[in-house]
């Protein structure tokens, strides 16, 4: 079975990677979680898992992201919505 901390760790990661996208086509620019909400939907079984994340809403420094996280045969395990803060560059040196 999927560890349910897993399963967050995946969307929060999805999630992070998103909002970082929508900055640097690389995926490179960091974001951090300020918030986090997740829900099980169905248990992980045993097979490879996708997690995606989508933008829907926000501004420059924050970002409104849900992310959705699905076993290989399509079945959705979980979900999540949250907020993600962009890193200034200031802050990285």
């Amino acid at each position: 079975m999927l560890h349910g901390g897993i399963a967050t760790m995946l969307l929060d990661s999805a999630s992070g990677a998103t909002g970082s996208m929508t900055v640097d086509p690389l995926g490179l620019a960091p974001f951090l979680s300020v918030s986090l909400n997740v829900q099980f939907v169905a248990p992980g079984r045993p097979g490879r898992v996708t997690a995606m994340g989508r933008i829907t809403g926000g501004g420059k420094s924050l970002k409104f992201i849900s992310s959705e996280l699905r076993h290989e045969d399509g079945t959705l395990i979980a979900t999540s919505s949250g907020v993600f803060k962009r890193v200034s560059e200031e802050k990285l040196t």
